[in-house]
């Protein structure tokens, strides 16, 4: 067996497990970004999203100007390819983590490029919310805090564990993307270890890993989806 992998994939095990080209490296530099890019661009996707429902004009607390701002804000973000987005913002970058280069430089681009995305998603599975439910919450006096937390994020939780696993699908293929110009991670493995070099079995061993971890995300996901699903019923 071990003559086989030699044969097959000589260039993949002289990458080693550790070092700085080593695999358990690219793929914890993968799980870093997409964890804290993730969090970050999460925490302000799901509060722009709950701020565009809030805030709409068939909202619950309808104000044109904050609609407007967080609208136009997302789209601008959403609008700008992602990257392009890494050289828009590296002034940004910068000054924030005093360098443009590596795994936690990537982490401002990966969450400003995530964020709008999962705005407009928390949106829609916000909307998705029946009315009849928020009405009877304001009937009855609920507070704010009550209408987001025990009506929209509650009611909705089943659709935002959908949401959330499509955006951390799509926040992986980002991180493979900010590796391919340097940021670390399987994307950088693929291309600098293997496109360029000419060594096809590095490359496709990468991808098939970030397809790996794409599926266990899908599964994990949908599961975690219809559970709640079930909950709420």
């Amino acid at each position: 067996m071990s003559e086989f992998l030699a044969k097959v994939f000589p260039n993949v095990l002289a990458q080693g497990w550790t070092g700085e080209a080593g695999w358990l490296t690219a793929i914890g530099q993968t799980f870093y970004m997409t964890f804290w890019s993730f969090l970050f661009g999460g925490i302000l996707g799901l509060l722009f999203g709950v701020g565009l429902v809030l805030t709409a004009p068939e909202g619950v607390y309808p104000n044109k100007v904050i609609f407007n701002i967080c609208d136009k804000i997302v789209s601008f973000f959403r609008a700008i390819p992602f990257i392009i987005l890494l050289a828009f913002i590296a002034p940004v970058t910068q000054l924030i983590v005093h360098t443009q280069i590596g795994t936690t430089a990537a982490l401002v681009p990966l969450s400003l490029g995530v964020f709008p995305f999962y705005a407009r998603q928390v949106q829609v599975a916000l909307s998705s919310v029946d009315q009849g439910i928020i009405e009877a919450a304001q009937s009855v006096g609920a507070t704010f805090f009550d209408i987001v937390f025990t009506v929209y994020l509650r009611e909705a939780r089943s659709e935002i564990a959908r949401v959330t696993t499509v955006t951390l699908i799509s926040l992986i293929g980002l991180t493979a993307m900010a590796g391919a110009i340097g940021a670390g991670g399987l994307g950088n493995t693929a291309i600098s270890y293997g496109y360029n070099r000419f060594n096809n079995d590095v490359t496709v061993v990468a991808t098939l890993i970030v397809l790996i971890l794409v599926v266990v995300v899908q599964v994990v996901g949908d599961k975690l989806a219809t559970s709640l699903n079930h909950r709420s019923n």
